[in-house]
């Protein structure tokens, strides 16, 4: 009797202890750190629609409807609350700012800002193009508004209640618009550490030019950490963001995974996930035309001969 009881108190204490080990990355996962790796993540995390994924440039397909996006709130300079929240550095966006156009089927309110990245200079970033790894990839989170989409089906959309802009980052130039979160960075090694950004800035200080946002990539997808909801439209714009080597570094050098400051928070990437049938669409870039069908590229061509003829 007693070694039955014990064994259902066994059975009762394992997924206990499943539930309270928190999830992490690949990096993070060792025999001192019993957390869940990506290959572990459960929820939605399993599911068929998920995030990040690589997207064949030439595959995509030219939708005439991802026109240009309306940016609001994105030039106001205010002095951002960040914190390091055990997996990320995250730029609270209090509401601040939204976006709209775009092909989306509302508008959206900015939540926060956060990002991904590694030591390794082509390695840092979740999505990739054509197999092409980043060094980082930043991403600004926007939920729909209720109240804004054309239609009512629209606005009850659940594959879209989520909007990301997600901007890869590559080694270039010194990025004055970033440097006041980079410096930022020494003052929350510490997961739940918090401080205020001491240089106001805008969201478009961080961006690339407003004139290179024309190019984009567009699909449905799923949050990149657990639970992994698949209720995200996501843009991942062609344009990088350039940093310099230095500021791209300070990310894994200020920040740490543990409060004891012995893990160097870094690789905070989910693995690519199958695309499977997904479509992945692509805009029309400013001054970008259509491909024209063969005949009427031909046509021209066989006017020209048939003038030569008849002379």
């Amino acid at each position: 009797m007693r070694l039955l009881l014990a064994l259902l108190a066994l059975a009762a204490a394992r997924p206990l202890a499943r539930a309270e080990s928190h999830w992490c990355y690949k990096i993070q996962a060792n025999a001192s750190n019993p957390c869940l790796g990506p290959d572990q993540w459960g929820d939605d995390c399993k599911k068929d629609r998920q995030s990040p994924i690589n997207i064949v440039t030439t595959k995509a397909q030219v939708d005439p409807h991802l026109g240009p996006f309306s940016f609001s709130g994105y030039d106001k300079k205010q002095k951002w609350t960040v914190q390091n929240n055990g997996h990320t550095v995250v730029m609270l966006l209090a509401d601040k700012a939204t976006v709209a156009g775009g092909g989306l089927a509302a508008q959206y309110r900015a939540k926060q800002l956060h990002l991904h990245w590694s030591k390794e200079l082509d390695a840092g970033s979740e999505h990739s193009l054509d197999g092409e790894h980043f060094a980082m990839e930043m991403h600004i989170v926007h939920e729909k508004e209720k109240g804004t989409s054309r239609n009512k089906k629209e606005d009850q959309d659940p594959q879209d209640e989520i909007a990301v802009l997600a901007f890869l980052v590559e080694a270039g130039s010194k990025n004055e618009g970033f440097q006041p979160l980079v410096e930022a960075l020494s003052d929350i090694p510490r997961p739940k550490m918090t401080t205020t950004i001491k240089d106001s800035i805008s969201l478009f200080d961080l961006l690339p030019e407003k004139e290179k946002l024309g190019y984009y990539f567009r699909y449905l997808g799923s949050l990149t950490t657990p639970g992994c909801e698949e209720k995200v439209v996501w843009t991942v714009f062609q344009e990088p963001i350039q940093l310099h080597r230095n500021q791209i570094l300070a990310f894994s050098e200020k920040l740490y995974y543990d409060n004891e400051q012995k893990q160097e928070m870094t690789d905070n990437i989910r693995p690519l996930q199958p695309r499977r049938k997904r479509q992945v669409l692509k805009s029309q870039a400013p001054g970008q035309r259509l491909p024209l069908p063969l005949p009427a590229l031909l046509a021209p061509t066989l006017t020209c001969l048939m003038a030569a003829v008849l002379q």
